[in-house]
């Protein structure tokens, strides 16, 4: 029992999703239909892009790139707008779990050498909104993206009409923002990182790119799992313990519940009536409690317009700290560091995330982006 309690409190959103699971399996129970519930392209596309990712992450390439950008850094503010670009536009390509694993460490190490904490705090707040606000920009920035990206059968025209001007206008903001940190000037030295080997970075970067085709239905799923396999297989077998099962898992019983869901006349007319023409809405306010990857599963169930569901998951990223899975890496390398002043974070958290969401919705629901 203390395991189970272990694993629920480090696992919630998955905990969550099993037992929603288990609870419409009693009322559905297991038939043939069930194997219709998953979306097999989207936990493949996912594993693949996420040991490839792992694979890039271990040639030592985010840390140089950094290295390089922060030798530019001559002041706080400068360096805030380096961070918060980097993320921003990273985790388009990596995820914004990834470059916040990767990024904020690599902020606290600068910081720490700086001796400023509101200013480390408002940093890796922004860093957090970046990597968050970026990652909704291509279909493989996140999950979410992912999941309506082939849930509806999007073109990549669709999905940048659809995504790019507000990612525009996300970028904007946070540059914005950054002037709020002030002009102190600072000596932000880089930090000893590892040659990168051109040839693993080459390999990788083949089988990003085959991921990326399969993404764009250029190159069958299968082959991409295939190719996947067998690259980790010859360059380096610890990246399987790098993938996130627990997500892949949070998926699947997230895939059984809005299927069963779905079957329950009453429940699905109840849904259905609801989210009509209320879809962006609707999932930024359920990402609040639930977070945006399970808001964008479930609701994608009952309804057919993938454009608002797809902006509204992305915006509700924005605003409590668990909106966004994500959001709860930084928070945890915060909250580990020396002199940590957690209450202080959250509250700064808080007020530069509900203050863009506040914005971002209001602006969405008049129609501007």
């Amino acid at each position: 029992m203390p395991g189970i309690i272990k694993f629920c409190k480090s696992q919630p959103v998955l905990a969550a999703a099993f037992v929603a699971a288990l609870i419409t399996v009693c009322i559905i129970p297991p038939d043939a239909e069930y194997l219709t519930y998953c979306n097999r392209a989207v936990l493949i596309q996912l594993f693949c892009l996420m040991t490839a990712v792992a694979g890039f992450r271990s040639t030592g390439i985010f840390e140089k790139i950094t290295d390089a950008l922060l030798r530019r850094a001559g002041n706080l503010c400068r360096l805030g707008m380096i961070f918060t670009s980097v993320c921003f536009f990273t985790s388009m390509l990596v995820t914004n779990d990834v470059a916040l694993l990767t990024f904020v460490p690599l902020t606290l190490i600068v910081y720490s050498r700086i001796s400023n904490e509101k200013s480390c705090i408002y940093t890796i707040v922004l860093e957090t909104a970046a990597a968050n606000l970026g990652s909704m920009v291509t279909p493989f920035g996140n999950p979410q993206n992912l999941y309506i990206y082939e849930k509806y059968n999007m073109t990549i025209c669709d999905f940048f009409r659809i995504m790019l001007p507000a990612g525009i206008l996300c970028f904007v903001l946070l540059m914005l923002l950054c002037f709020f940190l002030p002009g102190t000037k600072c000596t932000a030295q880089g930090f000893d990182s590892k040659p990168v080997s051109k040839g693993y970075f080459s390999a990788y970067s083949v089988l990003f790119a085959v991921c990326l085709l399969t993404v764009f239905h250029i190159v069958p799923d299968i082959v991409c799992l295939i190719v996947t396999i067998a690259a980790v297989f010859l360059l380096n077998r610890r990246l399987l313990l790098k993938v996130d099962y627990t997500l892949l898992a949070t998926f699947v019983c997230f895939f059984v519940f809005v299927g069963n869901i779905g079957r329950i006349e009453s429940i699905n007319r109840f849904f259905s009536d609801t989210l009509k023409g209320r879809e962006l809405a609707v999932s930024v306010f359920l990402s609040q409690g639930i977070s945006n990857v399970p808001a964008a599963v479930m609701l994608s169930g009952f309804t057919n317009n993938g454009s608002d569901l797809l902006l509204g998951v992305n915006l509700g990223g924005l605003g409590t700290i668990i909106a966004s899975l994500a959001s709860l890496i930084s928070f945890q390398f915060y909250r580990k560091s020396e002199n940590a002043h957690s209450g202080q974070y959250l509250l700064v958290f808080s007020a530069v995330n509900f203050g863009m969401l506040a914005l971002l919705l209001s602006l969405a629901l008049i129609g501007l982006i």
